[in-house]
């Protein structure tokens, strides 16, 4: 009966719910009226908060939202994908490739030259392969220079722990012979390969740098190899690019931009004490050189494909965030002076970049408000504020869309057959680049047995989700990698929805129903947590979908939603959970190191789920530093095959995304004699409608362009 009373009341309670938003909720005609200043506002509205408005330390797409107005990058993407200036004006890339002559190998038809003459055989068979089309023609004639490095004396230390804990250093003394110096016009991933062509099969591979390295205290010396790899690898490719910087760019508080500036955010990832998410992206960069105040040169360790794509991210202000201003800062707040980090900083909540909009205010869990920066480099944007509103009931968001006060509206999937020819909106929509998932905590058990990770994803229908919760919004996913790139293998089926098979893994795996129904191995119940965050009604439905799919074949399961910052802060960050349901956006770069790799399981790092397979660890190293675009898609799907097989994810869905915006809102231009063009909201190839953004503006009332007659 009390069952009963609570769901014929449900429905009252929504209406009246309905009803308090409607009338709390000004309409657009009213907050215009005899009020323009509604007009130069853009409003958007989040049902989570930003955690952190600093791009090097920040990870949700809350912060990544306001961080990417209120920071600038070197580069972005145009709207067909291509690479754009932003703070750099330009780029070049070349490299720099290094070899250790090889005095025990003989080279075919010279015996054992010495570095002169090595070079000087080089040098012989570029000119005579100038003509070629075969891969070495190719590789000697990207040779532009040659140099030849003299042998040196090193003296390196490494401290190594004893078996009782003790520390002790260890002097490498380090004997190197000559080296050879190769500047390629291009990035050439193969050089090494074809220039064995020439020197002999074993060339490189019989280099053995142990011969000159000499170790102390004599204890080690078993380590003497291991240090040697390290010390003196026979080959290295060091990929070398060079940024022209933009002139006359200002920080919202005056100071210019320059190459310091750059240097200074590669130093704030890398420092240990700072907790960087970024720095998997800048761990490959052996040195951030300033040429000039406009002139900047990254040298790589190693070859890194994606390299290129890492300096989208937001410069920042060194002159706010050195260790002179840390201290200063410190010393105000009566904190630690000595050990004060980026990441402790008030900058993280008052941030200044050099980006279209400047930072005004931030009011935990309500708004975040910008204002438009004058002094833009590219122009001011045509809004004059900006508001990033905190709500996280999408009933709420749909009833201020409804009423004005919010400019845009992520439609949810039931709504899209009936608004998206809504004739008071514009309507774009689209295929995420990204995917929805359960993950599992592989520290924990019962997640480390494959069988239980797989009978848990086959005993739920992901039919019936994209049918029922998506209203065919969506579609199966399978692995990592965004469904509409090349990296994504179509041909991996989707575990099959087979509750009788998860039940005869799960037996395999030793879980039998006890005489009360659950699972139980070893007099101990198959029991955990299930956990997301509130505010995403999708993510909630799948929650009582995985719950109820579970506890049919004998999962004793509990569910819990958590405040969006709770749940990143101290359950995803801190790794304590069961099982989670979470999403990724991913980017059009397959570099999936910082969700996958083995390196990235602690806390704060993205790999929180804890997977960790060698030949994946490899591919994801070998897909990084791969330029040879058909060898990249053959290791992406290889990956994908193996995280697949593996499951520490159950791949649920890609989303179709859908959005609504206001029609008065317009992309607004003029043209050089100062005449005013307004065009219709065009998104880019990939369905993003935003990229315009600062040519946005809303007008009192919705235009009539020409095209509609």
């Amino acid at each position: 009966m009390t069952t009963r009373r609570l769901l014929i009341g449900l429905p009252i309670i929504v209406l009246l719910f309905l009803l308090q938003s409607y009338f709390w909720v000004p309409t657009y005609e009213e907050q215009t009226r005899g009020n323009p200043e509604r007009l130069e506002e853009y409003v958007t509205a989040s049902i989570g908060d930003a955690q952190v408005l600093n791009p090097a330390l920040s990870a949700d797409s809350a912060s990544s939202d306001i961080n990417g107005l209120v920071f600038e990058g070197l580069l972005d993407y145009d709207e067909n994908l291509n690479f754009r200036p932003r703070l750099a004006t330009s780029w070049e890339i070349h490299e720099e490739a290094y070899f250790y002559v090889n005095d025990r190998a003989e080279v075919p038809n010279f015996g054992h030259p010495n570095a002169d003459g090595l070079a000087a055989l080089i040098i012989q068979a570029r000119g005579r392969n100038a003509e070629g089309t075969d891969s070495l023609s190719r590789s000697l004639s990207n040779i532009e220079a040659i140099e030849v490095l003299p042998a040196q004396q090193l003296l390196e230390e490494v401290i190594e722990t004893l078996p009782d804990g003790n520390k002790v250093k260890v002097r490498l003394q380090i004997s190197a012979p000559p080296r050879i110096k190769l500047r390629l016009k291009r990035v050439d991933q193969d050089i090494f390969d074809n220039l064995e062509k020439l020197l002999g099969a074993s060339y490189f591979a019989s280099f053995q740098a142990e011969r000159f390295v000499g170790v102390k205290p004599a204890e080690f010396e078993s380590k003497q190899k291991e240090y040697a790899k390290i010390l003196l690898p026979p080959v290295e490719h060091n990929p070398v690019i060079l940024f022209k910087l933009r002139p006359g760019v200002r920080f919202h508080d005056g100071p210019l931009f320059d190459g310091y500036d750059v240097k200074f955010t590669y130093d704030a990832i890398m420092d240990a004490a700072n907790v960087s998410p970024r720095l998997p992206d800048y761990e490959p960069v052996k040195t951030v050189e300033v040429l000039h105040p406009l002139t900047v040169r990254v040298v790589y360790k190693r070859l890194y494909s994606p390299a290129l794509g890492t300096w989208m991210m937001g410069i920042l202000p060194e002159h706010l965030l050195n260790s002179e201003a840390l201290r200063a800062e410190a010393q105000r707040r009566g904190l630690d002076d000595e050990n004060m980090s980026i990441r402790q900083s008030n900058f993280n909540r008052d941030p200044i970049g050099c980006g279209p909009f400047r930072f005004r205010e931030w009011k935990s869990d309500q708004y975040i408000l910008l204002d438009r920066f004058d002094d833009y480099w590219e122009g001011p944007p045509n809004y004059l504020r900006y508001s990033y509103r905190i709500l996280p009931d999408m009933l709420t968001q749909e009833m201020e869309f409804y009423a004005g006060t919010v400019d845009s509206y992520g439609v949810q999937p039931h709504q899209v057959h009936r608004l998206r020819n809504d004739p008071r909106y514009q309507y774009f929509d689209g295929l995420s680049f990204g995917y929805t998932y359960i993950g599992y905590n592989l520290r924990r058990q019962p997640f480390a047995d494959l069988r239980v990770r797989k009978a848990l994803g086959m005993a739920i229908d992901v039919e019936k989700i994209i049918r029922y919760v998506l209203y065919n919004q969506g579609g199966k996913i399978t692995g990592p990698f965004p469904k509409q790139t090349d990296f994504y293998d179509h041909a991996i089926q989707p575990l099959p929805y087979d509750p009788e098979g998860a039940l005869q893994l799960l037996a395999q795996a030793g879980w039998n129903r006890n005489q009360d129904g659950w699972l139980e191995k070893d007099g101990k119940r198959l029991q955990f947590t299930l956990i997301t965050n509130q505010g995403n009604n999708i993510r909630k439905a799948i929650l009582s979908i995985a719950q109820n799919s579970w506890r049919k074949i004998g999962v004793d399961v509990r569910t819990d939603l958590i405040e969006w910052a709770v749940f990143i802060q101290e359950r995803v960050n801190k790794l304590d959970f069961d099982a989670l349901i979470l999403g990724w956006s991913m980017g059009i770069e397959p570099d999936l190191y910082q969700i996958w790799h083995s390196s990235q399981t602690g806390p704060y790092q993205l790999n929180f789920v804890g997977f960790k397979n060698k030949e994946a660890d490899d591919l994801i190293i070998r897909i990084r530093q791969e330029y040879d675009r058909a060898r990249q898609v053959s290791d992406c799907r290889r990956l994908h095959e193996i995280i697949a097989a593996e499951q520490p994810y159950t791949f649920l869905f890609v989303r179709k995304w859908t959005a609504l915006l206001d029609k008065r809102i317009v992309s607004m231009e003029r043209d050089p004699s100062g005449k005013v063009q307004y065009e219709k909201i065009r998104p880019t190839k990939t369905g993003n409608y935003t990229f315009f953004f600062n040519k946005w503006i809303k007008l009192p009332d919705v235009p009539t362009f020409q095209a509609e007659g």
